[in-house]
């Protein structure tokens, strides 16, 4: 049984038979197929090369189905996680680029180190921080952003990323509306079309697999891809090639005052290690250097803006090509000479954020692939971790840590109440953070469980976590003898795939179901999808703002606690008599504190106990109905010990009722219980009603029937 905590993998095998291992190896076969073409889309959704999509397939199902407690979760990557990682990274590096990739794998160490140490400490529990209407706003935020990303590439055309997403899909819409690339957009109207209808009329086929298959087939026998690569000088358009003088510069000074800025920024850390100030205070040289760091980004900044514009000009620019032999000719489309006759095609130049070599530059006339696939696994090593490092992606990680947590566990209890199975929180932790911390080594970026995977797997017949094995068998089959078949998957497929998983991630219901539940948190929801949809790609400020306002509401709650004036309803209990607008005993009042009596609302429960003897000058008793007091500090009970004090000052009786064993036992130990007297403690708050009626009652209420006709033993309407 102790083998079986630390390796809960040991348990799938009690009873296990031939006819389970069927099930899982159809399961697990069934599961690569929408994992292999899933996870190339959401690799380049995290900034990536379309390949690491499978290397975070590899060995993270694999892991996490080892070490997890879910026999059915599908883990690996994810849209949400992949949108967090890759907005994250921005700020410290391109994407696509040799940093990036690597911050990348680090997040993914780091990841999985939070989340691993959170399952050892046995923390599971952090989760419950993130309220659901904070998720539910995220992720419909999520999913918008996540779908809107894939346009440029759902319509063939390239933009730079702008500060804001709703500022970069505006610069997608003016690029649409200038030129749009027809096949592309045929071909992702394809694979919509193809993952709509079957997963309408034949949901069991894998319906992404098929997709994925049919444009990279026709993609292949069309000749959808169709660049090549020429001198500038093949090109015959006016000022073109000032135009790749004016970019290159741009971008060349970009790259100097890069390299001198990261040389001045290591040269501040170690200013900062020092105490060259010897008062505490940044030295002189110290102010020196971040004086030239921030003079640097300022002329960055400058050259980025200017790179911009001309890399927007660069791509606006259309040309017609004349083919002789293996050469190409390229004319402006609105400036070719009089009886040139050209291939009909509208060919655009192909930009990045590097500077152009203008004896290669890559025209494309036709739409994007994924491209050359590496073959064979990645190769097994431990991500170069420094501490500094570390630091700057734990903010982050802790969030992706928590949201992908949070998935993962939702996915895994969704599923246990289909199967019985029973779900240990933080064995789950265990194994999410293996699988990252693990996955890492493999070239992986930070994964998590996925809903539909985990359903088609669950569907599939998935009977343990030997489903999972497979699964990652089957992408290292993939990765060692098929890659070179994925070479003409047209990029716009994958954008269908991404644009289609996330449809499932919308939930507007989720809105309205906040606000019927309590108002307040239907605005924490709308507000967390409001700023997190502004802020994009900084998607952890809209978690941040949600977490904030559901803390606010939290600690406003526990400080005014509800306090309620009992009186009897129809159903001869006592209930809130402003709640169900019930007549108060103008002598005996029952107030009833719900929630934990501490620090935070001790000051309020002595201000609603005025409050009452206020509203009640004929007041001669207060019974505090205690049942719904679960726990007291010691402000708590010094604030109840002079609500005491002052009441029998003022000659007015006291008395509790239904006092829980653990406030008791404070009373005890403070000597409370002796002030206040056991013969004023009662079990239940009718016993105690009954006795102080006939304590103290008076036949003010209604003369002629006496204290038959009290609000505390009969229904009296307000």
């Amino acid at each position: 049984m102790f083998l079986a905590k630390i390796f809960p993998f040991l348990l799938w095998f009690k009873g296990y038979k031939g006819e389970s291992f069927k099930l899982d190896l159809i399961a697990g076969i069934t599961v690569a197929m929408v994992l292999i073409p899933q996870s190339m889309a959401y690799a380049q959704l995290a900034g990536l090369p379309a390949y690491y999509g499978l290397y975070a397939a590899f060995l993270p199902p694999m892991v996490a189905a080892l070490f997890g407690s879910s026999r059915q979760l599908g883990t690996g990557p994810v849209a949400v996680v992949s949108l967090m990682s890759a907005a994250s990274l921005e700020p410290l590096a391109t994407a696509g680029s040799p940093e990036f990739i690597a911050y990348s794998i680090v997040l993914a160490l780091v990841v999985g180190i939070f989340q691993f140490s959170l399952g050892v400490l046995r923390l599971g529990m952090v989760v419950n921080f993130l309220s659901h209407p904070v998720i539910n706003g995220f992720t419909n935020a999520a999913a918008i952003i996540i779908a809107s990303s894939q346009f440029s590439k759902f319509f063939g055309v390239y933009v730079d990323k702008a500060p804001h997403h709703y500022e970069t899909m505006m610069r997608v819409a003016k690029a649409v509306m200038d030129y749009t690339h027809l096949p592309t957009l045929i071909y992702a109207i394809s694979a919509v079309t193809i993952m709509a209808l079957l997963k309408k009329f034949s949901p069991k086929i894998p319906s992404v697999l098929v997709a994925v298959l049919v444009t990279t087939v026709i993609s292949y026998l069309t000749g959808f891809n169709d660049d090549t690569t020429v001198d500038i000088s093949a090109v015959r358009a006016p000022g073109f090639s000032e135009k790749i003088h004016e970019f290159n510069h741009e971008t060349n000074l970009i790259e100097k005052h890069g390299r001198k800025r990261a040389s001045l920024g290591k040269t501040a850390d170690d200013l900062r290690s020092e105490d060259t100030g010897g008062h505490g205070g940044p030295s002189i040289e110290l102010i020196k250097v971040e004086s030239e760091i921030a003079i640097l980004t300022n002329h960055m900044n400058h050259a980025k803006e200017e790179a911009h514009l001309h890399r927007k000009d660069l791509r606006h620019l259309k040309f017609e090509a004349v083919k002789d032999g293996e050469n190409y000719t390229f004319y402006a489309k609105d400036n070719i000479p009089a009886g040139v006759e050209t291939d009909g095609k509208t060919w655009r130049l192909k930009v990045k954020n590097k500077p152009l070599d203008d004896t290669k530059l890559l025209m494309m006339g036709g739409g994007a692939i994924v491209g050359t696939v590496p073959e064979g696994l990645p190769t097994i090593a431990m991500p170069d971790l420094t501490l500094k490092s570390f630091l700057k992606l734990l903010p982050t990680a802790i969030i992706i840590s928590l949201l992908g947590f949070m998935e993962a566990i939702a996915i895994a209890k969704a599923m246990a109440a289909k199967t019985g199975q029973k779900i240990d929180a933080n064995q789950e932790l265990i194994g999410q953070g293996l699988a990252n911390i693990f996955g890492s080594m493999g070239s992986s970026y930070a994964i998590s469980g996925s809903f539909s995977r985990s359903a088609v797997n669950l569907s599939a017949g998935a009977v343990t976590g030997v489903s999972s094995v497979i699964t990652s068998v089957m992408v290292v089959i993939t990765l060692l003898f098929f890659t070179p078949l994925l070479y003409h998957l047209p990029q716009a497929t994958l954008a269908a795939v991404i644009m289609m998983a996330v449809i499932g991630l919308v939930n507007i219901k989720g809105f309205v179901h906040a606000w019927h539940a309590q108002k307040y948190d239907g605005i924490i929801s709308v507000l967390s999808f409001l700023v997190t949809l502004y802020f994009a790609p900084h998607l952890d400020k809209g978690i941040m703002v949600g977490f904030v306002l559901s803390m606010g509401v939290f600690l406003y709650k526990s400080m005014r606690p509800v306090v309620a004036e009992l009186s009897m309803h129809e159903d001869k209990v006592l209930k809130s008599a402003e709640h169900y607008r019930l007549k108060g005993c103008r002598h005996i009042s029952v107030v009833r504190f719900d929630g934990a009596l501490f620090f935070a609302n001790a000051s309020y429960l002595d201000e609603q106990v005025v409050k009452f003897r206020t509203e009640h000058p004929d007041l001669r008793y207060i019974l505090l109905d205690a049942s719904g007091i679960n726990d007291m500090d010691a402000s708590g009970e010094e604030a109840l010990s002079m609500i005491v004090d002052r009441l029998r000052a003022a000659r007015l009786g006291f008395a509790m009722s239904g006092t829980k064993g653990q406030v008791m036992a404070v009373m005890e130990r403070t000597h409370l219980l002796d002030k206040i007297g056991m013969e004023n403690m009662y079990p239940d708050t009718e016993s105690a009603v009954a006795d102080i009626i006939t304590k103290v009652h008076t036949n003010t209420d209604l003369p002629e029937n006496g204290c038959k006709n009290c609000p505390l033993t009969r229904v009296i309407r307000a």
